[in-house]
């Protein structure tokens, strides 16, 4: 089949997630939960035809293939040589049931013929232990069990399924279901039942989407980022995830591949931040609650970055039967950035925490014990503010000051002080203010690079990095204050490459950096807007809406010549930017029907 790319569509319901490729090949799907072993791991897999299911149309012409709008279902349209038309629906069961959400771990495929007599092949070809196939399987009356090791899966049919085990070709004459899940007999009628799930869970996500407070610009793109968004969203815990995939190169060749499935505490601030700017702030509580657990433990230092199950270990190690994406390996299982020390953590919960004590159309507002709790978190960012860490990119072979972990740390302590206020209590407002104080003295003198002309990545370094540019955001300087204005210019003259932005451009662990973080752009677009800058800022911003895939999603990275999307994907830190700086910068309904 054709090499898609990372032109791929993500269907999910908060509890498991996959990804479709164009021509209906699942190419990627980890059960039962995100960080889970992937069944379906072709993704990964470089030439070797394991770990998928599809739907291969003989005499193939043609291949449609888009979300139902406001959706997460997926549509695919294939059509043959002599105008036979097949439709295959995919999707992932979300509805309220019985004042619960229904979330099984369990994707829908339903397949119609809709013109000619098409002829079609069912493949399904399971996977376990992160690449190894599934041998062993047995026929029942409407399913087919497979097993691997650990790894249990039923395939609920109503096609025959002789034609499924052996790979057999066949006429579609009827609409035919399959369902695939946990190894348990499916509890009721097929083909009614999947019928029923396609209409309640379309239901569910246009009313998630009706409730959504959009502004008048770009909103189609911001609808699907913020669904996305939501399929991160590990509901059991309230964990959200950096990205559903391992291992997807930052750039071709050049080893920068790391697992994304698990909850980076930095990540998960700006998913909230998005979500709560556009009005769906459920997923800002669920994450206080999946906070409440971490912080709960008492440690001596937060980790940047948990399990969705946050006591499940995360050691890292390379999967060795599978040859990575596009075969460019190796395929990391875990993530070693667990063990290191990133001060910005601490801030960004508090952040992350704070609309629970502001935003009134919350049903449970924060109180003091939060607050309290918050603080041990703010005593943290006190004590090491203004020492070495691995910094917001996570190099793992050097230490620095890092001026992004310290400006969190300052805004950590600076929304305690708020908080406290607005809670009445005085002498906490005061202890926080002070502490802020005294790490911003050193923070604005500290990072200023006066050869460079700007804020610098480090205490004391001429090196440049994009994060600086949240200064201004995070509240650390105006943005007319003269430094600011200079860090901006010299980003542009050390980071801008045409139109995409660097995170930063010396040499790190792996050498010199080939591909632009996406979400740099964002912020630099968001500077320009602060800076009076607007039609440059719109100009940049409607320019990167042509880098998303056809299903609007976007990567992590972006290659410099040939504008690939690379890196794990879908990209939490993407789509949130996205969607902030959409809002930041688009006209208001008002503006639109009553000024013109």
């Amino acid at each position: 089949m054709t090499d898609y790319g990372l032109d791929l569509a993500i269907i999910g319901n908060g509890r498991t997630a996959a990804l479709i490729e164009p021509g209906s090949r699942i190419t990627w799907w980890c059960f039962p939960r995100f960080d889970s072993n992937p069944v379906f791991c072709r993704l990964l897999g470089g030439d070797e035809e394991k770990g998928f299911t599809d739907v291969v149309l003989e005499d193939l012409a043609n291949v449609k293939s888009d979300y139902l709008r406001n959706t997460p279902v997926v549509v695919t349209t294939l059509t043959d040589g002599k105008g036979g038309l097949v439709r295959i629906t995919d999707f992932a069961p979300r509805f309220q049931n019985l004042d619960r959400i229904y979330r099984a771990p369990q994707l829908i495929r339903i397949i119609e013929p809709v013109a000619g007599l098409p002829r079609i092949t069912i493949r399904f070809r399971p996977a376990h232990s992160y690449g190894h196939p599934i041998t062993r399987h047995a026929l029942g009356s409407n399913h087919i069990r497979y097993w691997g090791d650990n790894t249990q899966l039923r395939l609920t049919t109503d096609v025959p399924l002789s034609y499924v085990e052996g790979e057999t070709s066949f006429v579609l004459s009827r609409p035919l279901h399959l369902v695939f899940g946990a190894d348990e007999p499916f509890p009721a009628a097929l083909a009614p039942t999947c019928r029923d799930f396609f209409d309640r869970t379309c239901g569910y996500w246009r009313e998630w989407v009706r409730r959504l407070n959009l502004s008048y610009d770009w909103q189609e793109a911001m609808i699907r980022a913020a669904i996305t968004l939501k399929l991160s969203n590990f509901e059991e815990t309230g964990g959200i995830i950096a990205a559903h995939t391992t291992s997807i190169p930052e750039s071709p060749g050049t080893g920068r591949n790391w697992d994304y499935r698990y909850a980076w505490l930095r990540d998960a601030y700006f998913v909230v931040k998005a979500l709560n700017r556009i009005g769906a702030t459920q997923t800002m509580e669920d994450f206080i609650f999946y906070i409440l657990n971490v912080v709960s433990e008492d440690k001596d230092s937060l980790r940047p970055v948990y399990s969705v199950v946050p006591t499940d270990p995360m050691d890292e190690w390379v999967a060795e039967k599978l040859k990575g994406y596009r075969g460019d390996g190796p395929v990391r299982v875990g993530n070693a950035a667990a063990a290191q020390t990133q001060h910005d953590t601490y801030g960004s919960i508090i952040l992350a925490a704070m609309p629970m004590f502001f935003d009134r159309r919350l049903p449970r507002m924060g109180d003091e014990t939060l607050f309290r709790l918050l603080e041990t978190l703010g005593h943290k960012a006190e004590r090491f503010a203004l020492t070495p860490d691995a910094g917001i990119w996570e190099y793992r072979g050097r230490q620095r000051v890092h001026t992004h972990s310290v400006a969190m740390c300052w805004a950590g302590c600076n929304r305690l002080a708020a908080i406290a206020e607005t809670l009445g209590l005085r002498d906490r407002c005061v202890y926080w203010n002070d502490s802020a104080d005294r790490i911003h003295r050193t923070l604005v003198e500290q990072a200023w690079n006066e050869k460079r002309q700007a804020f610098t990545a480090s205490f004391g370094s001429d090196d440049l990095d994009a994060s600086v540019l949240l200064l201004h955001e995070l509240g650390v300087v105006d943005a007319d204050d003269p430094r600011f204005v200079k860090t901006v210019t010299a980003m542009e003259r050390d980071l801008l490459r045409g139109k995409h932005v660097m995170r930063y451009a010396s040499p790190d662990d792996f050498g010199m950096p080939e591909s632009a973080f996406l979400i740099c752009r964002y912020w630099l677009i968001d500077a320009y807007w602060a800076l009076g800058r607007r039609a440059e800022a719109r100009d940049l911003f409607v320019d990167s809406l042509q880098y998303r895939n056809r299903y609007g999603l976007l990567a992590e990275d972006i290659h410099l010549q040939t504008g690939e999307l690379w890196g794990n994907f879908p990209q939490t830190y993407s789509m949130a930017g996205l969607i902030l700086t959409a809002m930041r910068l688009s006209r208001s309904w008002e503006d639109r029907y009553w000024r013109g």
